[in-house]
């Protein structure tokens, strides 16, 4: 937010008029908008008709336990249209509250919007369950499906941030995802150790990074199109790689060892948090480990507060003697290396082979996970777990019979995003020189 300072009249001050000037010289700050206050007031609308009011009166069960907990605890039973009804009044209560706010020209509380989206999910789901013709879902497993399903969301959004906190858009996320995927599972089927495929994922990774870089930052080229680019070249060397190679011995170039799945004893067994947090294969503790290097190196270190001040303003690095090009090499070499990682998610967790396109466009999510996120390593992390939770929801509400469609179900985390970048949760703005290239002198 910017601010401007404005005098009456030029010059210095009278003596007479130094309580009249102090007055005239104001600070102007931006006005409060009506766009959040209308966005929660037209959803809370919506929530009040469908889950509210059209809700089928039928009651939604959520399990809460799965049979390895330690302890059981019992389903949630809610009545449909009774608990759409009451949340979609404290939905209208909190976008009431919002209108007030604004009418008081103040702005909105994150609080309030967090509490917003918590509640129309959570009506959401009990509206999609309770007119399904299985009307009960284990949310311990929706939960843990969500996370798993977001791993390499994460480590995709992780890259994106280590680029751009340092001035480099990463457009190339996809091609990175998919080298990382290709290079695990040939590197793992011919040493048959998923631990080197990991390690060959994330140079894999780097590499397609290094070439990004190289253009972007050397060569001056425009960065959405080097990203763009690689992307297509990626796609393209693994497919062709694909029938050529890996088809013609599956045995030999496509049959990785998978990485198995860790239990921490009693941990994993805590329900719902068990499996979240201590049910993983390696792939998913990283991530966890890798979200809070991130976020404390970025904003706990020293060499965090250089990448940013690179990303923000790299004339102004370079004046206190920071290579101001060569921290943009090496983070995004960096950030591709953690996208590689990610891409090993695909050939050594998932599934068990390599095939063409495996990423699907994840590497676009994990961008739009990047903005959703505000560029921040936890806000990016939460942002890939609200896809994940979608793309799991879909297949279950599939499953149950419910009669929302699926591609709505496809279409919901892209929506969010787009409300997001449009300024429902605050303005998003991310690192002030990313995407421009620097030159010394």
């Amino acid at each position: 937010m910017s601010t401007t300072v404005s005098s009456s009249r030029p010059g210095n001050p009278q003596p007479g008029n130094a309580g009249k000037d102090a007055a005239a010289a104001t600070v102007s700050a931006k006005p409060v908008g009506w766009k959040t206050p209308v966005f929660l007031a037209a959803f809370a609308l919506i929530a009040l008709v469908f889950f509210g009011l059209l809700a089928p009166n039928q009651t939604a069960s959520f399990g809460i336990s799965t049979g390895s907990d330690f302890f059981q605890l019992p389903a949630i039973q809610v009545n449909a249209f009774a608990g759409g009804l009451v949340l979609s009044i404290l939905l209208l209560g909190l976008a009431a509250y919002a209108i007030y706010l604004k009418t008081r020209d103040k702005p909105v509380p994150g609080w309030l919007t967090v509490a917003f989206i918590v509640l129309f999910v959570a009506a959401f789901l009990i509206w999609v369950v309770g007119g399904a013709r299985t009307p009960s879902i284990s949310l311990a497993g929706l939960i843990a499906g969500s996370v798993t399903l977001a791993v390499p969301l994460v480590f995709g959004s992780l890259s994106g941030v280590l680029c751009e906190r340092v001035g480099v858009v990463n457009i190339a996320i996809e091609g990175q995802l998919l080298g990382g995927a290709f290079t695990a599972a040939i590197v793992a089927s011919i040493t048959q150790s998923p631990f080197v495929g990991l390690l060959a994922a994330a140079v894999a990774g780097a590499v397609v990074s290094m070439v990004l870089a190289l253009f972007s930052i050397k060569y001056l080229v425009n960065q959405i199109i080097v990203g763009v680019v690689l992307n297509v070249l990626v796609s393209g060397v693994t497919g062709f790689l694909f029938s050529t190679v890996m088809q013609a011995n599956k045995a030999q170039f496509n049959s990785p060892p998978g990485l198995d799945i860790i239990e921490i004893p009693i941990l994993s067994s805590i329900p719902v948090i068990g499996p979240i947090l201590f049910r993983q294969s390696l792939v998913g503790y990283l991530m966890y480990i890798a979200v809070f290097v991130v976020w404390v190196g970025l904003f706990k270190t020293r060499w965090g507060l250089r990448v940013r001040a690179v990303g923000e303003h790299p004339q102004a690095a370079d004046t206190l003697g920071i290579n101001v090009n060569a921290t943009r090499f090496w983070n995004v070499t960096l950030g591709g290396a953690v996208a590689g990682i990610g891409g090993s998610f695909f050939t050594l967790v998932a599934i068990d082979s390599f095939t063409k396109e495996i990423s699907g466009g994840r590497g676009f999510i994990a961008l739009a996970a990047l903005i959703f996120g505000r560029w921040n390593p936890i806000g990016a992390f939460f942002a890939a777990l609200l896809f994940g939770f979608a793309d799991n929801l879909q297949s279950i509400v599939t499953i149950i019979g419910t009669p929302v469609p699926s591609q709505f179900m496809a279409m919901l985390p892209y929506l969010v995003t787009v409300l997001a970048v449009a300024g429902l949760v605050g303005k998003s703005r991310g690192p002030a020189a990313s995407g421009i290239p620097y030159v010394k002198g």
